[in-house]
């Protein structure tokens, strides 16, 4: 099965809410990576249950006739913290508080959120295997998700870029294999 993760796009910044929609800059991007998988064989199409997964991978079924399907465990660490603060943000006007999150402070039991998230995403490579599955979800499901096919100890180690595309091959017998991360050639201008 080839794994493909893809990150929402730019969500519009939210302190009342941790699930806030895609702003007019990360629309543009889903109809970006969209265009740009369409010519893949993709054939089962999942997302976070968070609206800004839900609305980047709604441009790439519109467009290939699949169906969305939705799954509870593709988390996010701040799903339930009541805002959205970008980390570029966070990391740009308070260093400290970006450092405690990606070490794990502030709430985040990144062992956990990894448990919960290999979970899911093993249950996908098994109830589809030999298909190409793309996933649309959070930056924090591809550092897990990537740290646990690496044999990394479980945190936050890379900044996937918004729309970035992530590959994994999974076989039958357990192998997992990262094949590209972080591509976002299709937000290049022509």
């Amino acid at each position: 099965m080839e794994l493909v993760l893809v990150r929402h796009g730019l969500p519009e910044r939210s302190d009342n809410s941790a699930d806030p929609p895609l702003c007019a800059k990360g629309h543009d991007q889903a109809r970006r990576v969209a265009r740009s998988l369409a010519s893949e064989r993709i054939d089962v199409v999942f997302a976070s249950t968070m609206r800004r997964a839900v609305q980047t991978a709604e441009p790439f079924v519109a467009i290939s006739g699949h169906v969305l399907q939705t799954h509870p465990d593709i988390i996010e660490f701040d799903r339930g913290s009541g805002a959205y603060i970008p980390l570029e943000d966070l990391k740009r006007d308070d260093y400290e508080a970006w450092k405690a999150f990606v070490a794990g402070g502030q709430g985040a039991d990144v062992a956990q959120v990894q448990k919960t998230v290999v979970t899911a995403l093993e249950d996908l490579g098994v109830r589809h295997s030999s298909k190409n599955v793309a996933v649309f979800c959070h930056g924090g499901v591809i550092n897990v998700w990537t740290a646990h096919v690496l044999g990394m100890t479980p945190r936050l180690f890379f900044e996937p870029g918004y729309t970035s595309v992530h590959r994994y091959l999974c076989a039958r017998s357990g192998e997992r294999n990262l094949v590209s991360l972080n591509d976002l050639a299709h937000l290049r201008d022509p």
